[in-house]
């Protein structure tokens, strides 16, 4: 059957479709699994931190091309919001700020995490494709894109519960990320869930947001699989290429 004749799913039924695709989310990844049981060593560590730094920076950069595209003025009233949350406010130094203090936490220095001189080639190619499709797609699509938020609270939780044990070396400051997005998260997601489910109405385009948030998801496990190349399997980029 078509997707054109196929019933369009009730909002419950599509939430439940957009939450059931946590099984791909990049907290199943192998990295994240080792990350989770304290099997990283601290270069690991290093690495995962300073490559999500390029993540982290570009985050602002998406929202602003979701605002640039986007007339509705209640929505960028609200969407706005996510960019001081990142790049910070009065009162606020913001989310970039505070994972540099992670990166600090590790055991990196600020030149090392802001120069971006350790992020890999491969995810510097997805964290752009992503920043890429933000500033070309509709825009509720770009904004439903960022709905990977719906898994998030439970990876920031895990590292809270865990890091402190299994990682003693890090100082415990280096975390203020983390319980940040908790909130932060819980309360995008709110707002990203309403657009999303306001928007997509009929089945086809139900299953088109599937594969939008497949995308955003691909995004983050290419990420990982290009750390667990260079620094679990230690074959970095050019690895086999003489000087």
């Amino acid at each position: 059957m078509a997707n054109s004749e196929k019933h369009p799913w009730t909002r419950e039924e599509f939430e439940a479709q957009l939450r059931g695709m946590e099984r791909y989310y990049h907290i199943h990844h192998p990295y994240h699994t080792l990350m989770n049981e304290g099997k990283l060593t601290k270069g690991q560590i290093q690495g995962w931190v300073a490559n999500r730094y390029y993540y982290q920076v570009s985050i602002p950069r998406k929202d602003a091309n979701i605002l640039a595209n986007c007339p509705d003025r209640e929505t960028r009233a609200k969407w706005i919001q996510r960019i001081m949350d990142h790049d910070g406010h009065p009162g606020d130094p913001g989310g970039i700020e505070a994972w540099i203090q992670l990166g600090m936490a590790v055991g990196l220095t600020r030149e090392e995490i802001t120069s971006e001189q350790h992020v890999l080639p491969g995810v510097r190619f997805a964290v752009d494709a992503y920043v890429n499709f933000a500033r070309q797609a509709e825009w509720h699509e770009a904004a439903s894109s960022s709905l990977t938020e719906l898994f998030a609270p439970k990876i920031h939780q895990q590292r809270l519960d865990n890091w402190p044990e299994h990682y003693p070396w890090i100082d415990k400051d280096g975390y203020a990320y983390f319980r940040k997005r908790l909130t932060e998260a819980r309360r995008d997601v709110e707002h990203g869930l309403e657009i999303t489910l306001d928007w997509y109405k009929t089945r086809e385009q139900q299953d088109r947001m599937i594969k939008i948030l497949q995308f955003k998801l691909d995004v983050l496990w290419s990420m990982a699989d290009a750390m667990y190349m260079a620094y679990i399997n230690g074959m970095p980029p050019y690895f086999n290429v003489g000087a």
